[in-house]
């Protein structure tokens, strides 16, 4: 335990930090599985906000963050464009 005044504040504060770092990530895990298992648009946008707001208050790191929106961009790009090329086709047969 710290003796000094000064150490026993930081203690008590890294303490408060830890427990809104972890409240911080489980939301974080927990819109990120939503986007995961439903994939629209809505989810997709909301996990991408929570994850920039997580990575401005330092939580994860920003290239981290720059990572996940990436991967999930991919999936609903993945979507659209299998979307009009099924339209495309259809429209180019008659």
């Amino acid at each position: 335990m710290p003796v000094i005044k000064s150490a026993k504040k930081k203690l008590r504060k890294d303490k408060k930090i830890t427990v809104e770092n972890k409240r911080l990530k489980s939301i974080l895990k927990f819109t990120l599985k939503q986007a995961e298992k439903k994939p629209t648009e809505a989810n997709i946008k909301k996990a991408v906000k929570v994850v920039d707001k997580i990575a401005k208050k330092n939580v994860i790191h920003k290239n981290k963050a720059s990572r996940i929106k990436s991967r999930l961009s991919k999936k609903i790009a993945g979507k659209i464009q299998v979307v009009k090329k099924t339209q495309k086709k259809s429209s180019s047969k008659k």
